[in-house]
């Protein structure tokens, strides 16, 4: 079939054929029809099947004749890069019309958005949290939205936001369409789905088996390998563009690093970059100034190139979903991919469950030449954070003079009954670190009862030791420590 069958409005069919668009993937064959109706639709498709198609097609086919500059269709997503590659489907697909479609995200101005939201717009594609901002400030009104739909629903339940959403869903109307998307249906989602649905129709495209056009490989290899490991798969590799995967931010960064400095058009995508650089990364990805990139899972959610050739995953995911959302960014668009993951001996209980999710075997491999037998350095630092520089403690000289001066031995201000500053620790004491325990169990703490004293917030004096003297008498008695059941008056003495 194709899409002039779906009777979409002349505008938009007219967008479909500027795209190039010929024949619906099975997920818009299956969605279309009965979102063009105004049914309710439950979609359960994994990224790169034409989800986007699959309810904006439609969405705006009803947009166009309606009225224009009041928000009627409301778009949630769970990471930037996906509201902005929704966004950007949207404005080309409804190129022909006057429909205005903006982004609502943090981590940049909030002024633009409130700017572009009182010009009049008629859809929204926004992330949660920046959405409620609004949503407080009173400046974008909810009121009017004919359809809702919740893109990657089981990304923003695995992010943290079905509250969030939860909260936007209590301020919308209460009669509207309520389109919900999702790679995987855990039972959190399914909840979400029987509360918010009415009479949903159920579409479901290849639930959680990754697509048939990419081969998938295993590479087992010690930790400390896998650095070196990399560099030997992109070398005899046919690689076009490459989205390495890591498993934190910290990692992402340090990988895209290494890469950069051996001469690869590296880049990498984690949540410290802030917005522009984030976009950067992604634009330069996509036009190819970067043939790598390297991301972690929530990073890269929404990255739509179709041209990826190669997953590599440096660390396997923590479950097989996030498996096919990794690799479901090679073999796009009936184009071949390989996925290559790298795995450790405590990686075997994942891989068996990913195993059993693709029905068949993992083909285990090993790069030809390279050493496996490479001792881990004396320390592995390859991604640990660099110490901290060891602190000294400077020790001020005792300034000679009667007792009581700054310094003074006899419990003068920052002498040996506490005051402010580093001492001399008075005759007797036990070595530092042995202090008997306070109350608290902590070396040198005061017990619960006795109240810290004007002079004593460095805490030389250590518990429960006697006070040199009758009440270490002298000219510095106005900072002395008091004893145990006497509260001390601020400033002390008289």
């Amino acid at each position: 079939m194709d899409f002039q069958q779906f009777n979409l409005h002349p505008q938009i069919q007219a967008g479909v054929e500027a795209l190039g668009y010929l024949n619906p993937t099975p997920i818009q064959q299956q969605a279309i029809p009965p979102v063009l109706e105004g049914r309710d639709v439950m979609g359960l498709a994994q990224t790169g099947t034409g989800k986007t198609a699959a309810f904006g097609l439609p969405l705006l086919s009803h947009l166009v004749p309606g009225p224009r500059g009041k928000l009627r269709a409301l778009v949630l997503a769970p990471t930037r890069e996906l509201a902005e590659q929704i966004n950007d489907a949207l404005n080309a697909m409804g190129r022909f019309t006057r429909l205005r479609s903006i982004t609502v995200y943090g981590g940049v101005n909030i002024n633009p958005q409130i700017k572009k939201l009182k010009e009049g717009v008629e859809i929204v594609v926004a992330c949660p949290g920046r959405l409620l901002d609004h949503i407080s400030q009173g400046t974008v009104d909810l009121t009017g939205v004919e359809a809702l739909v919740l893109d990657e629903a089981d990304q923003m339940f695995d992010m943290g936001f079905l509250p969030d959403v939860r909260r936007i869903l209590r301020v919308l109307p209460a009669k509207r369409q309520t389109l919900m998307f999702s790679a995987t249906m855990p039972d959190d989602i399914r909840r979400l789905a029987q509360e918010i649905l009415h009479q949903p129709v159920t579409v479901q495209v290849s639930r959680t088996a990754p697509a048939a056009t990419v081969s998938h490989a295993l590479y087992p290899v010690s930790q400390h390998l896998k650095t070196p490991l990399l560099f030997e798969l992109l070398r005899h590799s046919d690689t076009e563009s490459v989205l390495v995967f890591t498993k934190t931010k910290h990692r992402a960064k340090r990988v895209g690093e290494q890469l950069e400095k051996s001469g690869y058009r590296a880049a990498s995508l984690q949540g410290n970059l802030s917005q522009n650089r984030r976009q950067a990364a992604l634009d330069g990805f996509r036009d190819g100034t970067f043939q790598i990139l390297v991301a972690t899972d929530i990073a890269a959610r929404g990255i739509d190139v179709s041209q990826v050739s190669h997953v590599i995953n440096y660390d396997i995911p923590d479950t097989p979903e996030a498996y096919t959302h990794r690799i479901g960014r090679t073999g796009r668009a009936a184009r071949t991919g390989d996925a290559f993951t790298m795995v450790t001996s405590e990686d075997e209980v994942m891989v068996r469950s990913i195993e059993r999710v693709l029905g068949s075997k993992i083909e285990r491999r090993r790069m030809e030449g390279f050493d496996y037998t490479m001792p881990p350095p004396k320390k592995d630092e390859e991604f640990a954070r660099p110490p901290r520089e060891p602190q000294r403690r400077r020790e001020k000289p005792a300034q000679k003079g009667a007792a009581g001066t700054q310094g003074g031995a006899a419990g003068g201000k920052g002498g040996a009954a506490g005051g402010k500053g580093h001492s001399a620790r008075p005759s007797g004491s036990p070595p530092r670190g042995q202090e008997p325990r306070g109350a608290s169990g902590v070396p040198g703490a005061r017990p619960a009862a006795q109240p810290a004293g004007a002079g004593e917030r460095s805490g030389s004096h250590p518990a429960n030791q006697p006070l040199a003297g009758k009440h270490a008498v002298g000219a510095g008695t106005r900072n002395a420590p008091r004893p145990t059941n006497h509260p001390a008056r601020r400033g002390g003495g008289r």
